[in-house]
C-alpha cells in the first residue's frame, strides 16, 4: 500500500472496528444485576466477551500468518509515526501494544549468542540495528564478537530471523571508564577465562513498533546468568553507558545562567584556559575549545563536569524518576550509579549527548531485588559509597 492508503486502513481499523457499546452496556447491567448469585460467574464471562472488539480478532489472525507477527510489529511502528498527527489512531495503538506485550511475553523469547559464525543475514542486521555506537565496518563488528566478547539477543519463535533486542559485552579485568579502548580494533584480545569483569557496552532495542513493551530488563538478567554459567571468574557486571540527555539539560541551565561553578573549580579552569574566571567560562571552554586534545583541560574539566552529572543523575526528575532514560533504565533494573566518568566518549556523538560524560551503573546480584524495590518505590537514585559521599 501507499502511505496514504496504509493511513486509510489503520482508521478504518481504529474507527469501525471497536467494540459494541450497547453490547457492553447490556452486558454490564446483567453483571451487575448478579453480583452475589450463582449467576454472576457466567456474566462476568459474557461481560469479558462484550468487550473484545472486533479489531482485535483481526490482530489475532494476522498472528496465525508466516510473517504475520513481524507484519503486526511493522504495523505499529506505522502507528506510531502518525499517531501526534493523527489522534484517532491511539485506540489501535493501544490494542496493538496489548497484543504485543501478550505474545512478546518473556516466556516465549528465546536467548541466543550471536557469534562470528552467526548468519551473514544476522550480522547484517547488527550492523543496522546498532543504536549505541555505530558499527562502521566488517572488521568493527568481527573485533566486538571476538573471543573476549560476547553478544546475546532475545529471538520470538515466530521471528527467528528478528534479534528483538541485543547487548554487546567486553569481558575485562576491570570497571572500564573510556569507550574508546573497547571499540579499538587493534586492541590485544583478552583471556575470556581470566576475565573478573563484564562490561555492557551498549543495548540496542531493534523493533520500534515494540515501544512499551519490556525486554531489556529480562535480558540483562538472564545475560548474567549466562555468563556466570559459562565464565565462573567473572564477579563484577557493569556497564559503561552513555548520558544521552545530559548536554540538553546542561545547555539550558547555560543558557538560564543557572551554573554556580565552586570557586576552586573556576580557579583551576581560567588558569588552564588563561580566561577570566567569569561564569560563562565553563560553557566557552566546552564549546569553543578543543578540549579533548589537551590532557590540561581534560583534567581541569573534570571536578566541575562530574559535580554537574552526579547532580544532573540523582536531582532532575522526570516525575519521580531521573530525566535521563538510560538512567530509569538500569535504575529500574535494579543497578547502582557506580562511577561517573568524565571523557570517556570523545566522539561526535558523545559530544553532542554529554559533552562527552559516561556513566557506570554496576549490577550486584545480591542487591539487585532490594534496589528494584528502593527505586520503584521512592524513586532512590542508589549510589555506590564513594560516589555518595
Amino acid at each position: 500500500m501507499s502511505p496514504t492508503e496504509r493511513l486509510q486502513f489503520m482508521e478504518l481499523l481504529a474507527r469501525e472496528f471497536g467494540p459494541d457499546p450497547k453490547a457492553i452496556a447490556k452486558a454490564h447491567a446483567a453483571y451487575a444485576k448478579s453480583v452475589g448469585s450463582p449467576d454472576q460467574w457466567e456474566a462476568e464471562s459474557r461481560l469479558r466477551q462484550a468487550v473484545v472488539s472486533p479489531r482485535s480478532k483481526i490482530l489475532r489472525q494476522f498472528n496465525e500468518l508466516p510473517d504475520g507477527l513481524k507484519f503486526l510489529v511493522d504495523l505499529r511502528a506505522d502507528v506510531l509515526k502518525l499517531i501526534d498527527s493523527h489522534r484517532s489512531l491511539g485506540v489501535l495503538d493501544r490494542e496493538l501494544q496489548n497484543r504485543l506485550t501478550s505474545w512478546f511475553d518473556v516466556g516465549f523469547l528465546e536467548l541466543r549468542r550471536i557469534t562470528w559464525d552467526s548468519p551473514a543475514a544476522l550480522l547484517e542486521k547488527l550492523i543496522d540495528y546498532e543504536a549505541v555506537h555505530q558499527i562502521r565496518s566488517w572488521n568493527d563488528l568481527k573485533n566486538r564478537l571476538d573471543s573476549d566478547r560476547r553478544c546475546y539477543a532475545f529471538f520470538h519463535p515466530r521471528m527467528p530471523r528478528e534479534p528483538l533486542i541485543f547487548v554487546e559485552v567486553a569481558l575485562t579485568g576491570e570497571i572500564s571508564r573510556n569507550i574508546q579502548p573497547l571499540l579499538d580494533e587493534s586492541a590485544p584480545l583478552e583471556d575470556p577465562t581470566a576475565a573478573t569483569t563484564a562490561i555492557f557496552y551498549s543495548i540496542s532495542n531493534t523493533q520500534v513498533g515494540l515501544r512499551g513493551v519490556s525486554l531489556g530488563n529480562f535480558l540483562l538478567k538472564r545475560v548474567i546468568e549466562a555468563l556466570r554459567g559459562d565464565l565462573p571468574g567473572l564477579g563484577t557486571f557493569s556497564t559503561l553507558s552513555p548520558l544521552p540527555t545530559f548536554r540538553l539539560w546542561l545547555d539550558q541551565q547555560f543558557a538560564r545562567d543557572a551554573i554556580p561553578l565552586d570557586a576552586d573549580d573556576l580557579a583551576a579552569l581560567a588558569e588552564a584556559t588563561g580566561a577570566a574566571a567569569t561564569p560563562a567560562l565553563l560553557q566557552q571552554t566546552l564549546q569553543r575549545t578543543r578540549w579533548s586534545e589537551r590532557p590540561d583541560l581534560i583534567a581541569a574539566l573534570e571536578g566541575p563536569m562530574v559535580t554537574l552529572a552526579r547532580h544532573y543523575l540523582t536531582e532532575v526528575k522526570q516525575g519521580r524518576f531521573p530525566f535521563d532514560p538510560v538512567a530509569r533504565f538500569h535504575l529500574g533494573n535494579g543497578a547502582r550509579v557506580e562511577r561517573l566518568n568524565w571523557a570517556a566518549d570523545i566522539s561526535v556523538k558523545g559530544f553532542n549527548q554529554s559533552y562527552g560524560m559516561m556513566v557506570n551503573y554496576r549490577y550486584l546480584p545480591e542487591a539487585i531485588e532490594e534496589n528494584v524495590d528502593r527505586y520503584s518505590e521512592g524513586g532512590e537514585v542508589i549510589l555506590a559509597p564513594g560516589l555518595a559521599a
